[in-house]
């Protein structure tokens, strides 16, 4: 569109950009926008300007946006310039000293504390001022403990108001002119002895807090909304065990902010975040339901609450992939930050909710996980809707305040930390705002966020190395058993087996014969842990290896599955976890479905869909050298030939191959579609695993084959005709087998079985 002739110069300079749409990059000049000591870019448009400084040295004005052809904050004669990070004065500590004193502390500058006599001191006695702008440990308190409640002390950077703590005394809190408050600025001594609310920190506009720092708070934030369930070093669960109160449910609503100053390349990494959030919160026990927005001006969903929960093509996967196929073009030219608008959205679907199922709503765990990279420059007060959420939930009962937790992540230069305090939850001595320097920091905050070593309980977990396998073999299949019988003529047998639960391991039927003893059986898992004692075997009823002999198979191996009971259940850890096995609700949890989705034909829906499964099994054919050995499992058209071929096992005469091999094995080998690895003697028992995701589970177990091609070459790798077969944990028999054993609690922590 042209502007008309009768404009004036005046009016052209100033309505023309606007009416032909031109960028407001246009307007403004690149000069005088250097900094002293750092360095400076440009946003893609040109509208926008970020500083930086090298480590230890922040800059004194971080961010300039073009508005209406100004910069704002304008360029000033004297420009901006890198200065040291501080931390926070201490001259608010209260009686006590603190030596060295010094009006500013800097990088790597070390305080230490001493009480006066007759108090008593708690926290840190030496901190440190770190790079980030925040002290080392937690704060230095002297105290007399004389009242209902502890002295709570003076934050770093802050002053307090009040000096009597006992039932329903009340302190506040203000913090130093340049710096922020971020936590609770007023505290009320509880019946309980407890402070309400959040120890309050101060921070300066270019603190930050660590990966480290947001994934510690953020994991015992969450876990606490979750029941804790923590089993005894006497029973067979070692560590905690995640999972939603019994009844309960959980409603998870995620928003991201792509507004303007997001460029095309972090937001595919703000994509990311979000993805692995959503995975490490599927390691845990819990089938929670999604919401998931992407706003700047406008909101986009992802998903809502409502789909999900009906089940209306929204399961986790397809969630995953629509967020992924979202284009950074689709949030359009309107490119303002409106968070009310996001969590108006969030409101509606709440109220839907309730609306729709009130009972169910008011046993539900709501958690609201905002992602923001800036303020709120439209929309009007996000505080409004949230304030109206909290309402909703917790309905003025102090009894559910526990039901709602709201988490703002704040990203990079222009987190307006004092708005975003109003915008959080304020609870517990939990921690609900979190402020990183930039997207990378906030997935590394996620990729920490799960403590393997405390999570020792969930199957399927591995470390995927590339290197070496044998200096990492127990954390990369943690799962690997290896299991010796000794027969009466002194000749030992060897079997490969898996750790399904920390009491028992899962093998072959066909390992053991009659007359063996539990005495004569160890078991090894890993070079560590060897000769562990075994309480019984326990091969499937129905087992029996002459059973058709009469048809012309004098080896019969359908239902060649056992379970080996250990004397003692095995301690649970890094190097030590179960695999997954399918139809039970932990791998439902590996395999992110939900309550709803979560049954046994879904699990071989996902997992065994193709005509040819990509699967693998370990062998030990070279001592104390365990190698990965990569098959595919034939289903569809590539079944019937490898079924058939079971006819040219040696010592068979049956004609019927379905008599050999019924649906309750799976097959691999042959050449074609690709060859297959072919598993040896000393690899019956072992586990054929596959990979869905970032979950080892079980399908089956190495049970018989065709032909023994590793007599010749322990290397070898399948013919045409060589084929293994592989007892199927899908079997419905089977599964009966392993739930009665695997399923009882008597015997060790259980698995649920659907």
């Amino acid at each position: 569109m042209e502007c008309e002739p009768w404009l004036n110069l005046f009016m052209l300079a100033i309505l023309c950009p606007l009416i032909t749409g031109a960028p407001s990059s246009n307007l403004c000049s690149d000069e005088n926008l250097s900094i002293k000591g750092g360095s400076f870019s440009l946003s893609r448009d040109g509208s926008l300007v970020r500083y930086s400084c090298s480590e230890g040295y922040y800059p004194t004005v971080t961010i300039r946006r073009c508005e209406r052809g100004r910069w704002n904050p304008m360029p000033e004669r004297k420009p901006p310039q890198c200065k040291k990070v501080t931390c926070p004065n201490l001259s608010g500590f209260e009686n006590g000293e603190v030596y060295p004193y010094s009006p500013k502390y800097f990088v790597n500058d070390t305080s230490h504390y001493s009480c006066h006599s007759g108090y008593k001191f708690r926290g840190s006695g030496t901190r440190v001022c770190q790079l980030n702008g925040k002290w080392s440990g937690s704060t230095a308190v002297c105290g007399r403990n004389s009242d209902h409640c502890p002295d709570p002390g003076v934050p770093a950077g802050s002053t307090k108001n009040g000096n009597s703590y006992n039932i329903d005394d009340k302190v506040t809190y203000y913090c130093d002119r340049t710096l922020t408050l971020v936590g609770s600025k007023e505290r009320v001594c509880q019946d309980d002895g407890q402070w309400s609310g959040t120890e309050p920190e101060c921070y300066a506009d270019f603190t930050y807090d660590t990966p480290e720092e947001a994934s510690e708070g953020f994991s015992s934030s969450l876990k606490s909304n979750l029941e804790l369930s923590k089993q005894h070093e006497e029973t067979d669960q070692y560590g905690k065990k995640i999972q939603v109160q019994k009844g309960g449910k959980l409603d998870i609503y995620i928003a991201l902010d792509v507004s303007d100053s997001i460029e095309e390349a972090d937001f595919e990494k703000a994509k990311d975040v979000i993805k692995t959030l959503i995975e490490k919160i599927s390691y845990y026990e819990v089938s929670p339901n999604y919401e998931i927005l992407i706003f700047a001006t406008d909101v986009s969903i992802i998903a809502s609450m409502r789909d999900f929960k009906s089940g209306q093509g929204n399961n986790l996967e397809q969630i995953l992939k629509t967020l992924k196929n979202y284009k950074y073009e689709s949030k359009g030219d309107r490119t303002g930050t409106n968070i009310a608008k996001a969590y108006k959205r969030i409101l509606e679907s709440m109220k839907l909710e309730q609306v729709t199922k009130n009972e169910d709503f008011m046993q539900t765990q709501h958690i609201v996980i905002m992602f923001t990279d800036g303020q709120a420059n439209m929309g009007g007060s996000p505080k409004i809707p949230v304030d109206q959420i909290k309402n909703l939930v917790i309905q003025s009962n102090p009894s559910r305040e526990d039901k709602l937790d709201l988490y703002v992540f704040g990203m990079g230069d222009d987190v307006h930390s004092q708005d975003i305090n109003d915008l959080k939850t304020d609870r517990g001595n939990e921690k609900f705002f979190f402020k990183l320097e930039n997207l990378e920091e906030l997935k590394k905050t996620f990729d920490n966020m799960i403590d393997e070593g405390t999570s020792v309980a969930l199957c399927g977990l591995y470390r995927d190395y590339t290197d070496d396998f044998s200096s990492h073999d127990r954390r990369q299949y943690p799962w690997l058993a290896k299991i010796s019988v000794t027969r009466s003529n002194g000749k030992t047998s060897n079997c490969m087996g898996s750790l399904v639960t920390s009491t028992f391991i899962l093998t072959a039927a066909h390992c053991f014969n009659f007359g063996d003893t539990q005495d004569k059986i160890t078991v090894d898992i890993g070079s560590k842990i060897r000769g562990i004692k075994v309480k019984q075997y326990l091969p499937h009823p129905r087992y029996n290896l002459r059973a058709k002999e009469h048809k012309g198979i004098p080896e019969y191996y359908e239902f060649d599955v056992a379970l080996i009971q250990l004397e003692e259940p095995v301690i649970m850890g890094l190097d030590l976890r179960p695999i997954c096995i399918p139809c039970t609700k932990e791998t439902s949890g590996a395999l992110r479905l939900s309550d709803r989705e979560g049954t046994c034909r879904k699990h071989q829906e996902v997992i065994m869909s193709a005509d040819t499964v990509n699967a693998a099994f370990m062998t030990d054919r070279k001592k104390n050298s365990i190698e990965k050995k990569f098959i595919k499992i034939k289903q569809g058209k590539w079944r019937d030939a490898c079924v058939e071929d079971a006819k040219k096992a040696k010592g068979i005469t049956a004609q019927n191959a379905e008599d050999i091999v019924t649906d309750n094995f799976l097959c691999s080998g042959g050449i074609e579609p690709t060859r297959d690895d072919i598993a040896c003697k000393g690899d019956s028992g072992g586990a054929t695993f596959v990979v869905p995701g970032n979950r080892m589970v079980q399908v089956g177990i190495i049970s018989w084959g065709v032909k023994d091609l590793c007599a010749r070459y322990s290397g070898a790798s399948s013919d045409a005709e060589s084929r293994d077969y592989h007892t199927s944990l899908f079997s419905a028999e089977v599964q009966s087998f392993l739930e009665r054993y695997l399923g009882d609690g008597t015997l060790g922590t259980p698995l649920t079985f659907l």
